[in-house]
C-alpha cells in the first residue's frame, strides 16, 4: 500500500515543531514525517487478546515523526519531551532491550520486528513530538510503534498492505513485555476520517461505521498515570492469564459433558457454539470465583460489542450508552482493572448528562470514554470541570484534561 501523502500546504502544528527541532539537531531538514494517531475503545475492553470483535475509533491526536534516511543502520530518535532521553540504537536481529518501561523499547519493538521479518538494514535520524496523553489509555505508545515502523518501512523499501502491517506491529509491541492484542495498532494504521471500525483478528479485519452525525464522545483524563510497560504491565498480564486459564476448564468441561466434540480454539468458538447463557452458567459451576468473573467479562462484553454496533446503525444514543454503563460496571466489579478515580469520573459524567460513560484502555488509570449528543457536549464538559476536575485542583483546560474525540484517519507518512 502507498503510505505516502501529497505535501500539504496546510502543515499541522506537530509536523512544524518536530521539523523545526530536527533541523536544529541535525543541521538539514528531515525527508518525510510518520504520523500516526492514538485511539480511543468505545467498548469492547481486554477482549482483542483472546481474538474477539472490539470496536475503537482513531483520534485526532497524532504522533508525529520527522526523519531522514542514515547510510548506515543506526536509529537515533530524539524527542522534544525532556523527559525522555535520546534512543540510539543498531538495526539487528536481536536488538537488546532498554531497561523495563524505556520509551526507548517502543522505538526498538518495529526495528527488531522487521529486521527479524525483513533483514532491514538502514536506519534513519529522527525527532518525536506527540499530544496524545502519556499513560492515558489513547495508545501513545501504539502510535509510536507504528510511526517508526512505517519510516522503517519506507527507508528501507518493505511493501506491506494494511492489515498485514498492523499485524507485524502488534506481534513487534510486545517486545516491551505487554501480552497485547492488536486493536491498538490496527485502528492507528487503519482508521477512517469521521468512522468507528469493527475489528475481528484470526485473521484481521476492519468494517467501518460512519458514527452519526449528531454524536459526540467525549475523552476525560482521570489524571492517574497508567504506565503499561511498569507496574501495570503485571497486573494486564496476569489478567490474560486468568481469563485463558478459565477458558480452558469450561472448555475441557464441555468436552466432558459431550457439548463440544473438539477442544476449541478460543472464546470466540466457543461462544458461537455455547451461546452467553450456557458458557456463563457452566463456568459458574466449575470455576472458583476470580477466574468465574473474568471468564464472565469477556463472554459479555464480546456480546455487548455485537449489540452496540447494531445500536449505532440505528443511531441508538441512549441503548449505547446503556452498554457502555455495563461494560464499565464488568470492568470493575468481573475484571477488576478500575480505580477509585475511574468510577468516580465515570458517576461525574453521567450527572453532568452524558448517555454513557466508561473506562477505556487497560484501566487502573487514564481516561473515561462517554457518549453524548452534539446539544449537549458544553453542559457535559461543564459538568466534568464542576464536578472531578474543579474540586482536585486540575486543569479544567478542555484540550487537556478532557476534549471531544474526532474519529480520525489512519496514519500516513507524508514527503517533503
Amino acid at each position: 500500500m502507498n503510505w505516502t501523502n501529497p505535501r500539504q500546504v496546510d502543515r499541522s502544528p506537530l509536523e512544524l515543531v518536530s521539523g523545526e527541532v530536527f533541523a536544529k539537531e541535525f543541521g538539514v531538514q528531515p525527508t518525510h514525517f510518520a504520523r500516526a494517531p492514538g485511539r480511543v475503545n468505545l467498548i469492547g475492553e481486554h477482549i482483542d487478546y483472546h481474538d474477539l470483535p472490539v470496536f475503537p475509533m482513531a483520534i485526532q491526536r497524532e504522533a508525529y515523526l520527522a526523519f531522514r534516511c542514515r547510510d548506515d543502520g543506526f536509529v537515533r530518535i530524539r524527542s522534544v519531551c525532556e523527559d525522555f532521553e535520546e534512543v540510539e540504537f543498531e538495526i539487528v536481529p536481536g536488538i537488546t532491550a532498554s531497561s523495563p518501561g524505556h520509551w526507548g523499547n517502543y522505538v526498538k519493538a518495529p526495528a527488531d520486528e522487521l529486521a527479524r521479518r525483513f533483514a532491514i538494514s538502514r536506519g534513519f535520524d529522527g525527532v518525536l513530538v506527540s499530544d496524545i496523553p502519556i499513560a492515558a489509555g489513547l495508545s501513545s505508545s501504539s502510535a509510536l510503534v507504528n510511526a517508526v515502523g512505517l519510516a522503517l518501512t519506507h527507508i528501507n523499501g518493505v511493501v506491506l498492505e494494511t492489515l498485514p502491517f498492523a499485524d507485524v506491529m502488534a506481534d513487534a509491541e510486545r517486545y516491551t513485555g505487554t501480552r497485547g492484542g492488536g486493536m491498538d495498532q490496527a485502528i492507528s494504521i487503519g482508521g477512517h476520517a469521521h468512522h468507528a471500525a469493527q475489528i475481528e483478528f484470526s485473521p484481521l479485519t476492519m468494517s467501518h461505521m460512519l458514527v452519526p452525525e449528531r454524536w459526540r464522545f467525549i475523552i476525560a483524563n482521570s489524571g492517574v498515570r497508567v504506565e503499561k510497560s511498569g507496574y501495570a504491565m503485571g497486573v494486564y498480564n496476569a489478567r490474560r492469564d486468568e481469563s485463558e486459564q478459565a477458558l480452558r476448564i469450561v472448555t475441557n468441561t464441555a468436552l466432558d459433558r459431550g457439548l463440544i466434540r473438539s477442544q476449541v480454539t478460543g472464546y470466540k468458538n466457543l461462544l458461537e457454539i455455547l451461546g452467553e447463557d450456557i458458557a456463563i452458567e457452566m463456568a459458574e459451576a466449575v470455576l472458583e470465583r476470580t477466574l468465574f468473573q473474568r471468564f464472565r467479562h469477556v463472554i459479555t462484553e464480546a456480546v455487548r460489542v455485537g449489540t452496540a454496533i447494531d445500536l449505532m446503525a440505528r443511531g441508538d444514543v441512549q441503548g449505547f450508552g446503556w452498554l457502555m454503563d455495563a461494560s464499565h460496571k464488568s470492568l470493575r466489579v468481573d475484571y477488576e482493572v478500575s480505580s477509585v478515580e475511574l468510577d468516580e469520573l465515570v458517576v461525574v459524567c453521567r450527572e453532568a448528562g452524558a448517555a454513557g460513560a466508561r473506562l477505556t484502555g487497560a484501566g487502573f488509570g487514564g481516561c473515561v470514554i462517554m457518549l453524548t449528543e452534539q446539544d449537549k457536549v458544553d453542559v457535559v464538559l461543564e459538568g466534568l470541570s464542576r464536578g472531578y476536575y474543579g474540586p482536585r485542583g486540575m486543569s479544567t483546560d478542555t484540550d487537556q484534561s478532557h476534549f471531544v474525540a474526532r474519529p480520525s484517519a489512519g496514519a500516513s507518512i507524508i514527503t517533503l
